[in-house]
């Protein structure tokens, strides 16, 4: 494709993002295709020749029944995941630089943007000067990062005081029996196995026990095991329940364990001065992932991972082949050295284009905005009969369950996802169920950055229609 092809397909392509996202409102949110129905579209064997771009549009169009529009003001589900035409701008410009990278020489202005922008969110979220951030792709890449490291540093914090016996212990790791579920998969992916992997019980308001975590970590010493590291949650995925990280950072450094804070989604929040209570004892962590990605609207993938001392990091991560040496090393960041990864994409990009699009007084609004829409439907869902909060409303995701009184746990189980799915599938909005202490519920995720009051009232009114249809028999 000649640069006079690109700009000619590129202007028609941007056109029809921006009628696509003009039109959002009027799709229907979740995709309702059958399985299968997407590969259809497409012949079994690849083309032989070019087709080239004629058409394209068309072709495009016939995805859309298979998309699921996360960017709809009528989507709740999982979790917010913004991608403004900002970052939508910025994603196309990383791409079309087409930068790799690996080490400072191979894109100086990728490595230093980076640590422009990592830096600009650390003030933004309020840490102090010691943390230093890298961008990885996910959150699931951040934790895995953390328990690499965590590891790394109590072996050799073992051989430092106790020598090769000491190393021999079986390393446990302590999680909340809420966390997200790329928690245990990292420990897992980690090393430590699945029998030295504790999930610690949680208390009424879903945060993890402190007096259930010492018990753990008393008993694994009992035993001879060596606690290793510790993963708190500033917002679990189900109930955005948080973790009280300064008595569990207490207990990280009486024990001797590393602290890794998962505030993926609920980290977001803490650009706000008021929210930042949520994780009060934030500054003993030793490492920490927020996803941009998420609530703070940045375009997928862009999740940051800060560490209080970036050596641990470097240690477990670093490589040093020849053909990677320059005269900069000592003097510059190589971030190949800061994640799994060697190569890395113009992530940083994304965030700067965001914040020249909304500025940071910009993201606050958009957050309030949220968190007062939370409000505000929590408020119904306390005044209205049959309708049950399940969880604390600390930001913007409410729990609900809508209770007619005559059903049994496993009849109100069925009822709650039959109305669940009837809202899905009529197209008008999307929620997402799930699992709370063994029963089902129903999460309203808010979010969206087009998602305004008339939207979250919009869906009050469909979920109290479609709840009250109990159509269980008794």
């Amino acid at each position: 494709m000649s640069p006079e092809e690109f700009r000619r397909l590129g202007y028609q392509l941007i056109d029809f993002i921006a009628e696509y996202r003009a039109g959002l409102e009027a799709q229907p949110v979740m995709s309702r295709v059958q399985p299968g129905a997407i590969k259809a579209l497409f012949p079994p064997t690849p083309p032989a020749q070019a087709t080239g771009f004629e058409g394209v549009q068309e072709d495009l169009e016939a995805l859309f029944p298979g998309l699921t529009h996360w960017q709809s003001p009528n989507f709740f589900a999982w979790f917010p995941s913004n991608a403004p035409l900002s970052s939508v701008l910025a994603d196309l410009v990383a791409t079309g630089l087409g930068q790799t990278g690996i080490t400072w020489q191979a894109s100086p202005a990728l490595t230093e943007v980076e640590e422009v922008m990592t830096d600009w969110l650390r003030q933004m979220f309020g840490l102090p000067e010691y943390f230093q951030g890298v961008i990885q792709d996910t959150a699931s890449t951040g934790t895995l990062v953390a328990l690499l490291t965590a590891r790394e540093w109590a072996t050799e914090h073992s051989q430092d005081r106790g020598g090769l016996q000491a190393e021999a212990r079986p390393l446990t790791v302590y999680v909340s029996d809420q966390a997200h579920s790329s928690v245990p998969k990292a420990a897992l992916l980690a090393g430590f196995g699945r029998e030295n992997l504790h999930l610690i019980e949680t208390d009424q308001d879903h945060a993890m026990r402190l007096d259930a975590l010492e018990a753990a970590i008393q008993r694994d010493l009992a035993e001879g095991r060596k606690p290793c590291a510790v993963v708190a949650a500033v917002g679990t995925t189900n109930t955005t329940a948080i973790d009280p990280v300064r008595p569990i950072a207490e207990l990280c450094q009486r024990y001797g364990l590393w602290l890794h804070v998962d505030a993926a989604m609920a980290g977001a929040a803490m650009i706000l001065p008021e929210c930042r209570s949520l994780w009060d004892g934030i500054e003993h962590a030793d490492s920490i992932v927020i996803n941009p990605h998420k609530w703070l609207g940045v375009a997928f993938d862009c999740s940051l991972y800060y560490v209080r001392e970036p050596e641990h990091l470097i240690r477990a991560m670093s490589t040093n082949p020849s053909y990677l040496h320059s005269a900069a090393d000592g003097r510059v960041k190589n971030y190949k050295d800061w994640g799994i990864p060697l190569g890395r994409r113009f992530r940083a990009l994304k965030i700067w284009f965001t914040l020249r699009d909304q500025g940071v007084e910009g993201l606050q609004a958009r957050l309030r905005r949220d968190i007062a829409n939370a409000r505000w439907l929590e408020a119904q869902v306390r005044q209205t009969p049959g309708w049950e909060l399940l969880a604390p409303v600390p930001l913007q995701t409410v729990c609900v369950r809508y209770n007619p009184g005559h059903l049994t746990p496993e009849q109100l189980d069925r009822h709650t996802q039959d109305w669940v799915t009837r809202i899905n599938q009529s197209g008008r909005a999307f929620l997402t169920p799930a699992q709370l202490k063994g029963r089902w519920m129903v999460r309203v995720s808010i979010g969206a950055e087009s998602t305004e009051r008339s939207h979250v009232e919009a869906l009050w009114n469909l979920m109290q229609q479609e709840a009250q249809k109990v159509q269980i028999e008794r």
